[in-house]
């Protein structure tokens, strides 16, 4: 115990999910960790489902957060060339996994059944992981990952959850293919990264919305190339049978069969928000036109490497508000009421946490 560190974060304490200022300790640093201080982290709906225990699993005090950017503090000895002193770096959804089975030695460690959550998990130590809400991290450097030079710190973050998690089905089911019609369903943080990657990647952009509210920001600012109002039947009617696939990320319960009645012969429908209850399928319209619903969790460590590498190439910009740690449950309430364009970004380093 000696020498070890404290941290000061903001957690919730129960399911009310208010967020206030927490002191923590620290686990030891191991030969192949990184330290990091926290400059900025991603606040999305995940959290906010941990924070009330909506998916009943919270581990209380809960410091939330894994869009995680910071820079590095310390090396271990191990992590020599890896990664330095001074390196600004990201840290995403999980911190840990066996490193054994199939999945991790096929670079899927997302899918590891031992996978360790950046914050809500149980660390090496024996306690609960805590996240990038939060003024520093200890983290494997196996699951750190550099940010590119020429992409602002704040600008990264985003790209750590919400970016990999729409950049990972689209590359995986897609593939190199390019001028497919894809739709993208609800325009929040992953929908609206989901439009810059997908139309970067070569394909025609449908975005799917409950209003009318966000068609100009699609169409003018994100560069998608058709918008259709999901409560509007004659819109819905009129592009039955056009889309190639359709990314989901509605992090909540939603009706799932008038999408797939938009799917092409062979259309994908691809599942990536995280709904606190189950969704309802029809056979019907899924054996109709052998179409598909499928699932993906996050990205990889490489997945997310290459989500940033590509944002940099490709110079895209998300659409964020930076807002400072003592504003985060203000944010919450905003989020819900979808208040934010598109992402809120917490300015940790540039905050008094105490």
């Amino acid at each position: 115990m000696e020498g070890r560190r404290v941290a000061v974060g903001w957690a919730a304490r129960d399911p009310a999910g208010v967020l206030s200022p927490y002191s923590f300790t620290l686990r030891d640093m191991g030969p192949g960790d990184v330290m990091l201080r926290v400059l900025y982290c991603g606040l999305d709906h995940t959290d906010v489902h941990q924070m009330r225990n909506e998916i009943h699993m919270t581990i209380y005090p809960l410091v939330p957060g894994h869009e995680v950017v910071g820079e590095v503090m310390e090396a271990g000895k191990d992590v020599e060339g890896r990664f330095k002193v001074g390196d600004i770096v990201g840290v995403g959804c999980i911190v840990g996994s066996c490193g054994e089975c199939i999945c991790c030695k096929s670079n899927r460690e997302q899918y590891c059944s031992k996978m360790v959550f950046t914050y809500n998990g149980i660390d090496v130590d024996g306690q609960p992981t805590r996240g990038g809400f939060a003024s520093t991290m200890i983290v494997h450097h196996k699951f750190v990952v550099h940010i590119p030079k020429k992409l602002a710190p704040e600008q990264a973050a985003p790209l750590l959850c919400a970016g990999v998690t729409a950049y990972s089905p689209l590359k995986h089911f897609c593939g190199e293919e390019k001028g497919l019609k894809g739709g993208v369903l609800g325009l929040g943080g992953v929908g609206h990264v989901g439009v810059l990657i997908a139309k970067a990647m070569g394909h025609h952009v449908t975005v799917i919305s409950s209003s009318n509210k966000k068609r100009e920001e699609a169409l003018e600012h994100l560069g998608a190339d058709a918008y259709i109002v999901s409560n509007d039947a004659r819109e819905m009617d009129g592009a039955v049978g056009s889309l190639d696939f359709i990314l989901d990320t509605i992090p909540a319960v939603h009706s799932i069969n008038s999408y797939l009645s938009l799917l092409k012969p062979d259309g994908k429908l691809l599942i990536v928000g995280v709904a606190p209850q189950d969704l309802q399928v029809s056979t019907t319209a899924l054996i109709l036109g052998r179409k598909t619903i499928a699932g993906s969790f996050i990205g990889s460590i490489a997945d997310t490497q290459e989500v940033l590498n590509f944002w940099e190439e490709k110079e895209l910009k998300s659409m964020i508000e930076t807002v400072k740690m003592d504003y985060v449950n203000k944010a919450v309430e905003r989020m819900e009421k979808n208040d934010v364009r598109y992402r809120f970004v917490l300015d940790v380093h540039g905050s008094d946490l105490s």
